[in-house]
């Protein structure tokens, strides 16, 4: 059964956060108790796993009629966060600022110890292509493993911070402090492929590869994306554009996710709003309701039906924000609409705006 079909439950009003359901989502219930700082879905069932700052990592199990059941979780000794699945669906692998990564196997749910940096870990990934986990930290280090073995398999210094990583092999880029973003062929990870420095005047928060792999988006804190290739033979293509603006207001991109079929994407904002986009048309294809705290991440399912995003403080703002108080830390699950996410052909009035 779809989960968007006719028989999917109905959504409840507000939410658990008072409000913070802006757009009549399916609220995932017993949601992280702090901040949210990832979210990912199985390659091969609709189990979500979501991290956050109270060491948890949680795993649901979602139902045909949007209702996401709690199933397991376990902790790490600091906040977690970065989460990724295996190719099978059979393993969780999670890190964050103890410095280490786990793997935890869903089936005797037992998490093991598969990498460890000299710093927090901000990101990883499985690749199944070529059977290593890629973990990126603030120690300026990318590093490969076999997770069989205590040693990394390969580790690369990067010019400053990991802030953001993303992998559709061979491809892997990643962007660091200093606006440093540096793209590697996997088929020689030793040394990156391009460095250059971000398109965009402001402090990079995420990137995300294309789906084909010609190129990324980088996203800022300046409410900004970057939609850049890889080949200087490609550069027309690039373009910059402004989103996640109120006014005056302007917010950080926090997080880019391509939808697995049509290869469109979201994005999502410290202005509690998340927006598909089609970069091929230069066009906005939906913004959805402002929700009443930020959007810190959001992932869609291996179907790209659902698109499971965190409302939730982001820290942006330090622990002097009432925000970080407030408590309101939530799940939603938007059964997604083709209309949300199909291209459409470019039209004179673009709706994506800013350089190009």
């Amino acid at each position: 059964m779809s989960f968007g079909g006719p028989q999917m439950g109905v959504p409840q009003q507000g939410g658990a956060a008072g409000g913070g359901n802006a757009n009549n989502d399916f609220p995932v219930a017993n949601p992280p108790t702090d901040g949210i700082s990832s979210l990912c879905w199985s390659p091969t069932s609709n189990f979500l796993v979501a991290t956050s700052w109270d060491c948890d990592v949680l795993c649901y199990e979602v139902t045909a009629n949007g209702q996401a059941v709690p199933k397991a979780s376990i902790k790490h000794e600091a906040p977690v966060l970065c989460s990724a699945w295996n190719a099978d669906g059979t393993a969780v692998f999670s890190a964050g600022c103890d410095n280490m990564a786990k793997k935890w196997d869903l089936a005797t749910n037992q998490p093991t110890q598969v990498a460890k940096h000299d710093a927090p870990i901000r990101h990883l990934a499985w690749i199944q292509e070529v059977g290593l986990l890629v973990t990126g930290g603030w120690d300026k280090t990318l590093r490969y493993w076999d997770t069989r073995q205590p040693s990394p398999a390969l580790q690369v210094q990067l010019p400053e911070r990991l802030y953001s990583l993303s992998v559709v092999h061979p491809l892997l880029v990643v962007g660091t402090a200093e606006r440093h973003i540096q793209v590697f062929n996997l088929s020689n990870p030793q040394v990156a492929y391009k460095s250059i420095q971000s398109p965009l005047k402001y402090q990079t928060r995420c990137v995300a590869a294309f789906p084909g792999k010609q190129g990324y988006l980088v996203g800022s804190i300046e409410g900004r994306v970057a939609v850049n290739h890889v080949e200087d033979s490609l550069a027309a293509k690039n373009f910059t554009f402004k989103c996640h603006r109120e006014q005056a207001d302007i917010y950080a991109v926090n997080s880019i996710a391509f939808h697995p079929v049509h290869g469109t994407f979201v994005t999502t904002g410290a202005d509690g709003v998340f927006n598909f986009w089609d970069k091929d048309s230069k066009q906005r294809l939906k913004q959805m309701n402002k929700c009443n705290a930020p959007i810190p991440c959001g992932a869609f399912n291996r179907d790209g039906t659902i698109f499971a995003y965190a409302v939730s403080y982001d820290w942006s703002k330090g622990g002097a924000d009432p925000m970080a108080q407030s408590g309101q830390n939530n799940i939603f699950l938007h059964a997604v609409n083709d209309t949300e996410v199909k291209p459409r052909p470019a039209t004179a009035n673009r709706q994506t705006g800013g350089r190009r």
